[in-house]
């Protein structure tokens, strides 16, 4: 057959083409054997672990996609769990029925029949923050971007990105295309940024990760770009924020970081030791320009906060329970953090829950908050402190986006109009001189 030609198959790849695990499973395999045509593989991969996309609801092709698998008895080959939903089985009322009842019932339908299939039912974007996921090497398929991105980067799993059905095709069959990030070379840093001009001190800073991403993103598209300069304590919540925010403003994939990421060790590894492309100084400039095209507008009266983009840490929450405790939103403004359900259990565990729910902020599962139909109350001016929720949520939903921390997203919500920290928006801070 003309799509087996060049590539290496073993017995069961042949046995599920040819139709020996029934109609569903040959097809699988023949979306699996097509894609690794298109990349040039000459052979299939192993996978331990997948994390899919093609659960989100995107039209009535995704649930007559999911229903023939489940209908034919398709059958899953590795542990697979499931990206975020366009709605919450938890909160029905985050995104009622009312306002789009074709979509919102599609998605819940396309929940159930991906539970039949046999799928962890997570519904998270950051899987990663769930324990029994993939290890350093472990070859895997991703499917968002940010989890894709922070795999490869900060927990040195390998994945390309795979859109919606060749996902859930690679987990039907154990198989991927031995191609682009799966491989040595692909892993290979390309261009090297340093930050040598940039204050140490806003290193630290959870903002200066968010805007870090986004810069890089835009400039690497999807070469691997290697970071000089991160401080070697950056912690998990930051290499995610690099993660998300570099993946939504160009195509990265993956990124190392000297002395931070694991296959980083230094810049020799990080280059497997060849020599970079182009070597790029991150100027104070560029991360002023990068922080303050994430924000449409100035000041004003705040209709929302949306934290939560990816899906909020245990850390974060402890970091967010006290700033909020024995306070209150402002009456006209909502707060909604999304999170994971395993991350809701730990932070329920610890009555959490009472105090921000005490204080107005209304914990969300399963979802994100910058998916169209709108959430509930999403109009108008909306803070948040993820790069990638300022950068996509303005093209989804009728809302200017206003980017700030964690800490002035809080105060904001509490005043019911935006508040700045100085110290972080003046740009001597960012090293910029007059």
């Amino acid at each position: 057959m003309s799509e087996i030609e060049g590539l290496q198959l073993d017995d069961r790849d042949r046995a599920l083409l040819d139709g020996a695990e029934g109609e569903a499973m040959s097809l699988a395999m023949r979306v699996v054997l097509r894609a690794a045509e298109i990349s040039g593989a000459s052979r299939l991969q192993d996978i331990c672990f997948a994390h899919i996309d093609a659960c989100f609801y995107n039209g009535q092709a995704h649930v007559d996609f999911a229903r023939f698998m489940v209908d034919k008895g398709a059958r899953l080959a590795v542990p697979t769990w499931t990206n975020t939903s366009l709605v919450s089985q938890v909160d029905t009322e985050i995104r009622p029925e009312k306002n789009d009842p074709v979509v919102v019932s599609g998605a819940r339908l396309l929940m159930e029949l991906y539970e039949q299939l046999g799928c962890e039912p997570v519904w998270t974007c950051a899987p990663y923050q769930l324990p029994g996921g993939p290890s350093l090497g472990d070859h895997i398929v991703g499917s968002e971007s940010n989890a894709v991105t922070f795999y490869n980067s900060v927990v040195g799993a390998r994945t390309n990105k795979y859109g919606d059905y060749l996902d859930v095709c690679a987990a039907l069959v154990g198989r991927v295309p031995y191609s682009g990030l799966h491989t040595d070379d692909g892993r290979r840093g390309r261009l090297l940024f340093t930050l040598d001009a940039i204050p140490w001190e806003l290193r630290h800073e959870d903002i200066f990760h968010h805007v870090l991403g986004h810069r890089l993103g835009r400039v690497a598209q999807s070469r691997v770009p290697v970071i000089q300069g991160l401080p070697l304590d950056s912690d998990e919540d930051q290499l995610k924020a690099i993660s998300a925010a570099a993946a939504a403003s160009g195509a990265v994939g993956l990124f190392h970081a000297v002395g931070v990421t694991p296959e980083a060790p230094d810049l020799a590894s990080a280059f497997q030791g060849a020599e970079p492309e182009a070597e790029i100084a991150i100027t104070p400039a560029e991360l002023i320009e990068a922080r303050d095209s994430l924000s449409m507008g100035g000041g004003g009266r705040l209709d929302m906060v949306a934290i939560g983009t990816p899906h909020f840490s245990f850390t974060e929450f402890a970091r967010l329970v006290p700033l909020m405790d024995g306070r209150r939103v402002h009456d006209g403004t909502l707060f909604y953090v999304s999170t994971s359900r395993h991350v809701y259990a730990l932070i329920e565990e610890q009555g959490w829950t009472a105090i921000l729910d005490a204080a107005g902020v209304r914990v969300v599962v399963d979802t994100c908050t910058y998916f169209t139909p709108a959430v509930r109350g999403c109009r108008g001016r909306v803070m948040t402190n993820s790069a990638k929720w300022a950068y996509y949520a303005p093209g989804m939903l009728a809302v200017e986006s206003v980017f700030g921390t964690l800490e002035e997203c809080v105060e904001s919500a509490l005043r019911g109009e935006v508040w700045r920290d100085d110290r972080l928006w003046r740009n001597d801070t960012w090293g910029a001189r007059a």
